[in-house]
Parts: structure tokens; C-alpha cells; sequence
């Protein structure tokens, strides 16, 4: 799926995915996790992440003090230096990157800190998690940006029928 393609498609059933989401705060979280860890492994068995990289084109994941001393490490600076030259704090007082899209993204959509990336982008787009229920909201904002949630969140609304 190209990003305009995506785009439009998420702006498309945005409000229908936010009332299902909404729904699906009434379900069972163990129920919830199971549906979404299969659809999540049906979805990224036919998904190269490397062809899209809008996540880290669009949006920035917060950087907790160890994510900071890892990257900053990577890129040979002190925590100190790198806050200052990749980080400002956002509105809820977390770390978070100054620019979009991410300065370690490269040109081939690879990410230049890849070992030494935060936990934030180790886990996304978090569909896999253990209480789903925890993080509905954020699995919603990222239909929105990362189309292999999009198809996950298609996938599990035909399976629960809501």
C-alpha cells in the first residue's frame, strides 16, 4: 500500500475505527490480547517495515533516561549534549525528538541507531503486547500512521464483529 493510498484510507474510516476502539475498552483483555497478537502475526508475516518507515518519518517516540544514555552512546555523545541536540520535552514532560521525520532515518528507511534505538520503537506499533487494553488509545492514533496497524485493526474488527 503506497502512503497516499494509506493515508486516505486511514482518514477514511478514522471515525468508524475510533468507535471501535471506544468498543473494544468494553471487552475482555485477554480476549483482546489473543485477537490482536494473531492478526499482528498474520499482518508483519507480509510486511517489510523498511518500504514504509512512516512511524519514524511522522512521529516520535519518548526517550526514558535509558533510551537516552543508549542512543547518546551510539552516536558518541554525552546524554547531556545529545538532549540538547535531538530532544525537547513535549507537553506531558517526556523526551521526545525536536524534528520529524527521525534524524537517525536514512534515506532506505534505516535507522542509523538501530541497536541502540529507544524501547518505544523496539515495541511499535505495540499490537503484540501483553494488555492490549492498556494501550487502545495509542493503537488507535496509530492506524493513523503505520498501515500494518490499519490492517490489523480490519483484521480484528472482522474476526470480533463489532
Amino acid at each position: 500500500m503506497d502512503l497516499e493510498h494509506f493515508r486516505k484510507q486511514a482518514e477514511k474510516l478514522k471515525k468508524e475505527n475510533q468507535q471501535f476502539f471506544n468498543k473494544l475498552k468494553l471487552r475482555k483483555p485477554k480476549e483482546l490480547d489473543e485477537v490482536f497478537h494473531e492478526a499482528h502475526e498474520e499482518v508483519f508475516a507480509h510486511t517489510d517495515c523498511l518500504t514504509c518507515g512512516n512511524c519514524c518519518k511522522t512521529t516520535s517516540p519518548i526517550f526514558y533516561q535509558k533510551d537516552i544514555e543508549r542512543a547518546s552512546k551510539a552516536v558518541k555523545l554525552k546524554p547531556g549534549t545529545f538532549i540538547e541536540k535531538y530532544l525537547r520535552l513535549d507537553e506531558d514532560n517526556d523526551y521526545v525528538l525536536q524534528t520529524a521525520p527521525c534524524p537517525f532515518l536514512n534515506q532506505e528507511n534505516y535507522c542509523g541507531i538501530y541497536e541502540s534505538r529507544p524501547n518505544a520503537c523496539r515495541e511499535y506499533p505495540h499490537t503484540d503486547r501483553k494488555k492490549m487494553q492498556q494501550v487502545l488509545d495509542l493503537t488507535f492514533q496509530n492506524t493513523m500512521v503505520c498501515p500494518a496497524v490499519l490492517k490489523i485493526t480490519e483484521q480484528v474488527k472482522q474476526k470480533l464483529k463489532l
